[in-house]
């Protein structure tokens, strides 16, 4: 007599960045609800390269969350199958189109150097000392954690604050029957009665999307199925 809810943060990562970041063409974006992808494609393949609008997506996806975790264009030229000067040109193509998120990161990496920690918005810590390290695998390594670390970390923290808004608000639905009981990546799935189904996923949408207040709006996508796979 139950069924299972999911609801998965949209591209919480990427508006993580726009909001730290202060990228203006990103909080437009997201403030408009278009394709993040299709803007990332159009500020770096500009409007004519040959290739298919779903291969241009593709490959801007790739390029939004390879950056996201500090890839260079050697890891991005093997992603997307292209040489490691075309990755190096999409890489700049991409920093000149958003140019907040460059100097967002490289004033990231100067703080993180001086002080040996990076925090998450929240101001969880994490200690990168290897970052001065003389080993150049070592500090390469440090330094993809110091960029990704306030992003997805406060990604984390998001969804955290979010589960522990929505467990205290569940009794209010399904009489109390509904619960939480798994969380995935930006996932939550939870089991509600399946009269009750509708009006839990509308409460949990609620709660999540106004967890914090961001430059951007967050969205949740939300599916109601008897098993996990039709729940999304």
């Amino acid at each position: 007599g139950h069924v299972l809810i999911s609801a998965d943060y949209s591209q919480i990562e990427l508006r993580v960045l726009a909001h730290l970041s202060d990228e203006q063409t990103l909080i437009e974006a997201f403030s408009r609800n278009e394709d993040i992808h299709d803007r990332t494609a159009a500020k770096v393949f500009g409007g004519v390269s040959g290739l298919s609008a779903h291969e241009l997506r593709r490959r801007a996806k790739i390029i939004n969350y390879a950056l996201l975790y500090g890839k260079q264009a050697f890891t991005l030229a093997k992603d997307i199958g292209v040489s490691r000067q075309e990755a190096q040109d999409f890489i700049d193509a991409y920093f000149a189109g958003f140019p907040s998120v460059r100097g967002f990161i490289d004033q990231l990496l100067v703080t993180a150097r001086d002080t040996g920690v990076v925090k998450t918005m929240f101001g969880r810590r994490r200690l990168v000392p290897e970052l001065t390290s003389r080993n150049g695998q070592i500090r390469g390594a440090a330094e993809r954690v110091a960029v990704n670390l306030p992003i997805q970390g406060t990604a984390a923290d998001i969804l955290k604050k979010a589960m522990i808004d929505v467990h205290a608000a569940l009794p209010q639905v399904a009489g109390g029957r509904a619960r939480m009981i798994l969380t995935v990546h930006d996932e939550l799935l939870f089991e509600a009665p399946r009269e009750a189904a509708e009006e839990t996923a509308a409460l949990v949408r609620e709660q999540m999307e106004r967890a914090v207040t961001l430059k951007v709006p967050l969205t949740v996508d939300v599916g109601i199925g008897e098993n996990w796979k039709e729940a999304h």
